[in-house]
């Protein structure tokens, strides 16, 4: 059978991805990168102790379809009752459900233009209609978001505070007051998922109970576990139990749930990598002045750097380094594209990077 029956919907969507992996790259080059900054990986890694939980898990039993162990270890360490909880497949899986259980034709969610496109894939996915609103000094704008949700009857807007692909950031207290501007009846997904690597006042003080807002957190970036992928939710109790209807409850592997507990026990482990993190966007920050960039200040594990021209001059330079053996990425949406953004790194890394970076700006202001 050749003419398979999708639904008018599937049929309708293209057969792509979000993102194009560093692997993808590497096989269509047929060389190996000697630095992979492009993926906002954690390359400092996870604890050895979640190291050592996810080797010892036994993976011939399915893991638990309650998480019940991660998030009641979850629950005492933010001091917020369990049944705040759901655990899923990273931000990107949660942002699935989320849109399965909001989203269909006719439906609309607003995001900024350029934010994380994973929230558009999945609106995308379910028919939603999808509107965006423009950054404002490299910030998501939480004033414009939430008009354009009253204007457009939003069921969502998409907020990653801080922002990823910018690496900028509202203080916590910022995002409490705009809530006031939510228009009834939309849900706010704010997305922390670098909030660890972030100023002390970042997360906004919500009551959990807040039925206007869902927190999404992950072990994917400070907790270096990105690989394990997993993400969790903090919401109003109904919110969390509607994930329930829609959640692959075998979704989660052992392992993985056995890394994130021990992962979360390893609090000396966590406050280490930030320090390394931080020390590591300083050097990416000196690299880009030497050659002339500008460093965005930046509350993540990354560092978008100004090319100080238009897309098409920061994607030459994007290319330059990835033909030199250096994966990174850029934002994809004007004036945030004429930047390129590298991930923190070790020493070795970013030196390759230094390396590199003079030749391929070369080879731009060449082109």
């Amino acid at each position: 059978m050749t003419d398979f029956r999708l639904t008018p919907l599937a049929a309708s969507l293209p057969s792509t991805v979000p993102f194009v992996g560093p692997e993808a790259q590497e096989r269509t080059s047929g060389t190996t990168f000697e630095a992979r900054l492009g993926a906002n990986e954690n390359v400092f890694g996870p604890s050895p102790r979640a190291q050592a939980a996810m080797a010892q898990a036994d993976q011939w039993m399915y893991g638990d379809p309650e998480n019940h162990d991660l998030r009641h270890a979850l629950a005492a360490h933010h001091g917020i009752p369990a049944g705040h909880f759901m655990v899923g497949e990273g931000i990107d899986g949660l942002l699935g459900y989320l849109a399965r259980l909001f989203v269909g034709p006719g439906d609309h969610v607003v995001t900024s233009l350029g934010a994380y496109p994973t929230f558009n894939y999945h609106a995308a996915g379910f028919g939603g209609t999808l509107h965006t609103v423009p950054y404002v000094d490299d910030h998501e704008d939480p004033a414009s978001l939430f008009a354009k949700a009253a204007e457009v009857d939003a069921k969502l807007v998409y907020l990653a505070n801080p922002d990823n692909p910018m690496g900028t950031v509202h203080e916590g207290a910022t995002l409490t007051r705009a809530l006031d501007m939510l228009p009834s009846g939309t849900l706010l997904i704010l997305d922390e998922a670098y909030v660890e690597c972030a100023p002390e006042g970042t997360a906004p003080d919500i009551d959990p109970n807040d039925p206007r807002v869902v927190r999404m957190r992950t072990f994917s970036k400070a907790y270096g576990m990105a690989g394990a992928r997993v993400g969790y939710a903090i919401g109003a109790v109904s919110l969390i139990e509607a994930f329930n209807k829609v959640r692959n409850h075998f979704g989660m592997n052992r392992a993985a749930q056995a890394g994130a507990l021990a992962a979360l026990e390893d609090q000396a482990h966590l406050d280490k990598t930030v320090r390394d993190i931080a020390l590591a966007r300083d050097q990416i920050g000196e690299i880009a002045k030497a050659n002339g960039l500008v460093p965005l200040p930046s509350a993540t594990n990354f560092v978008a750097l100004d090319c100080g021209r238009d897309g098409a001059f920061a994607k030459a330079v994007l290319n330059g380094l990835i033909a030199r053996g250096i994966f990174v990425r850029m934002p994809f949406a004007a004036p945030q594209n004429r930047c390129i953004r590298v991930s923190c790194g070790t020493d070795a890394d970013l030196a390759a990077f230094a390396r590199a970076l003079p030749g391929a700006l070369e080879d731009a202001q060449r082109g």
